[in-house]
C-alpha cells in the first residue's frame, strides 16, 4: 500500500512539474502584473492624497498672503503652488483667489494670468467657466470685445450657460449691437430659475432696450391651444 501511494505521489508530482515547466513562467508573470497594478493602485492613491494634504498647507499660504495684501508672497507662493501641485483643486482655488487680489489692487496683468490659468489648465469645469466669466468681464472692461467674447463662446456646463448668455448681452450691448444682445438675454431669462434675483436683473437689461420679457411670456401662456381648444 505505502508503495502504491509513493508511485501516486511521484505520478502527481512529475505531472505537477511538468505542468509548472510549461506555464510556470507565464503564471508568474501574470501574478507579477496583478500584484504591480495592486501595488500602483494603492500608491497613486497615496499619492493623491498626499498631494492633497500638501496643497492644502500651500493654499493657506496663499490666503494668508492675499488677506495680508502681500503681493511679492502672494506671487511667489501662487507661482509655487501651481509648479508643485498644478493638477489639485486647491491650486485652481489658490488662482482665481488670486485674480481677485491682484484685480482690486489694480494690476489687471497679473490677474488675467491667474484666470487664464484656471481657464486653460483647470480640470473642474466648473471651476474653469468662472475663471473665463471673470476673464471676461476684465476683457470687457478693456473695450477688448473680441476676446471678452471669446472666452464665454465655447461650451459650458449647464448651470453656467445663462450667466454666459448674460455676458454674452452684455459684450454686444457695449459693441452697440443690440439685436444680438437682446436674444442673448432672452436665452440669459429664460434659463435663470424665476426666483432669481439675477433674472430680475436680465429683465431690467432687457426693459432698457425694449422688451419685456414678462409680458412676452405671458402672451405665450394666453395664446398657447388649451386641451379644451384643441376639442
Amino acid at each position: 500500500m505505502a508503495k502504491h501511494l509513493d508511485l501516486e505521489e511521484q505520478e502527481q508530482l512529475a505531472e505537477l512539474k511538468h505542468f509548472w515547466k510549461r506555464y510556470g513562467n507565464a503564471i508568474s508573470w501574470a501574478l507579477i502584473v496583478i500584484f504591480s497594478a495592486v501595488a500602483a493602485w494603492n500608491g497613486y492613491h497615496y499619492w493623491q492624497r498626499n498631494q492633497a494634504a500638501q496643497a492644502a498647507v500651500m493654499y493657506d499660504e496663499v490666503e494668508r498672503a492675499a488677506l495680508a495684501g502681500d503681493m511679492p508672497k502672494l506671487d511667489r507662493s501662487l507661482a509655487d503652488m501651481q509648479e508643485r501641485y498644478g493638477r489639485t483643486a486647491y491650486a485652481e482655488q489658490a488662482a482665481l483667489l488670486a485674480a481677485r487680489i491682484y484685480y482690486d489692487k489694480g494690476n489687471l496683468d497679473a490677474s488675467k494670468g491667474a484666470l487664464g490659468w484656471v481657464a486653460a489648465k483647470a480640470s473642474d469645469d466648473g471651476y474653469q467657466s468662472i475663471a473665463k466669466l471673470r476673464l471676461s468681464g476684465i476683457f470687457l472692461e478693456a473695450k477688448a470685445y473680441d476676446d471678452a467674447l471669446k472666452q464665454v463662446s465655447g461650451d459650458m456646463p449647464k448651470s453656467f450657460a445663462a450667466l454666459a448668455a448674460d455676458r454674452r448681452g452684455d459684450i454686444l450691448a457695449a459693441q452697440g449691437k443690440k439685436t444680438e444682445a437682446k436674444a442673448e438675454y432672452q436665452k440669459a431669462y429664460k434659463d435663470f430659475d424665476e426666483r432669481s434675483e439675477y433674472r430680475r436683473l436680465v429683465e431690467v437689461k432687457l426693459n432698457a432696450l425694449g422688451v419685456d420679457p414678462a409680458g412676452a411670456a405671458q402672451v405665450a401662456t394666453a395664446a398657447a391651444p388649451t386641451s379644451e381648444s384643441k376639442k
